[in-house]
């Protein structure tokens, strides 16, 4: 009976030391493991990121990622603090990645260049909006459209945004096919939509896919070296892949590691997500910039695709701009979708899977420039 009376006391005192914000933040995790269950939507992230915000958010528990000790602030500082857990991400996707489309178009990776704009853009309309520069950089290069490229910023700038740039990031790439087809049908004509490319998908020789990684790998570190951690585990994780020789070492980076990582990362940003620090008007300013960093890449990489359709006598199809975010492999599958509902005869995956991976590394090329522009003004340590 004493055994009851204490659990039931420890249950009141527990639910009284929960603040209104803790409440908003549980409800909060309560919708996002709704919405991973029920409606599926990106449920390697949501879940533990949902669960994550649940156990942060209670009184007492030392669960949160800021409770010195805790099993979460262990995993916190040695994953997202030392940015480990985004790196680690990045050998995964390169060991998923295929840059075989854009070697055999190398022009497309000027799409992964326009697709980067919308960052510097958003960064001065950030500044404007009374965010220091660590922070405006941090949520500017939500624009990248890549998580782990987001946390990895976010984490040496501005960590009491990484919640907010983290959930805001991934909730757009989600989006992608929602914000993408609006923007691209505004800014082309039906003709230009409709424009034929080649369908015969050229064949990139294995020794070139090896080389690749290892020559990209070393110039693009040598041009930003702040980048190097991002770029040299992207690089490192295709180079596997392209090696044809350690194919289980492939298959548990594509698999195994991604998921172990993503797993822990999202526990770990869900945790760091506390009532206090979440919910203010920041937050919201966060989201809203974020939405129109990654429009601005859309809206730059179509006009690029415009230029280049004009150029080349209209032989290229500006759609194709709207694949030059590192959204992989969602953009290069809304460029297909809206080609085709322009001309049913229309193929544009091939290439826009080319775009679409030249902005996996325009994004982390971006990461860099920012990082070695902010170091050289002494706003972060070299």
């Amino acid at each position: 009976m004493e055994a009851l009376v204490s659990a039931l006391s420890s249950l009141a005192i527990g639910f009284s030391n929960i603040s209104l914000p803790g409440t908003l933040m549980l409800l909060i995790g309560c919708i996002l493991l709704y919405l991973a269950i029920a409606k599926k939507i990106e449920p390697i992230l949501l879940i533990p990121i949902g669960f994550g915000i649940i156990l942060g958010n209670l009184p007492m528990a030392g669960l949160s990622a800021h409770d010195e000790g805790g099993i979460i602030n262990i995993l916190y500082k040695f994953g997202i603090l030392t940015e480990l857990f985004p790196s680690l991400l990045f050998i995964g996707l390169g060991a998923m990645i295929d840059f075989g489309p854009m070697l055999a178009n190398p022009t497309v990776l000027i799409f992964g260049a326009a697709g980067q704009f919308g960052i510097f853009l958003t960064l001065l309309l950030a500044l404007w909006a009374g965010f220091s520069r660590q922070e405006a950089v941090s949520v500017a290069i939500i624009g990248a459209c890549d998580g782990p490229t987001a946390i990895y910023v976010t984490s040496k700038f501005a960590r009491e945004l990484l919640p907010a740039v983290s959930i805001a990031a991934y909730s757009y790439m989600c989006l992608v096919p929602i914000i993408q087809p609006p923007i691209m049908r505004a800014l082309t004509t039906k003709k230009e939509r409709a424009t034929l490319m080649p369908t015969a998908e050229k064949k990139v020789s294995r020794e070139v896919k090896i080389i690749f990684p290892v020559v990209t790998g070393i110039l693009t570190i040598l041009i930003a070296p702040m980048g190097a951690p991002l770029m040299g585990m992207l690089m490192l994780g295709n180079f596997m892949r392209e090696s044809g020789v350690i194919k289980g070492l492939v298959e548990v980076s594509q698999e195994t590691l991604t998921s172990i990582v993503t797993l822990f990362l999202g526990l770990t940003i869900g945790a760091s997500m506390l009532g206090g620090n979440f919910l203010r008007w920041q937050t919201i300013l966060v989201f809203v910039l974020g939405l129109v960093a990654i429009s601005l890449d859309t809206v730059t990489g179509i006009l690029v695709g415009k230029l280049m359709y004009i150029i080349t006598g209209g032989k290229i199809n500006p759609l194709l701009g709207a694949a030059g975010t590192s959204a992989f492999p969602m953009s290069a599958r809304v460029v297909q979708r809206e080609g085709q509902k322009a001309n049913p005869r229309s193929f544009l995956l091939f290439h826009a899977v080319g775009a679409n991976t030249g902005g996996q590394i325009g994004s982390v090329m971006a990461a860099a420039v920012i990082l070695a522009v902010m170091a050289g003004m002494g706003i972060i340590p070299t």
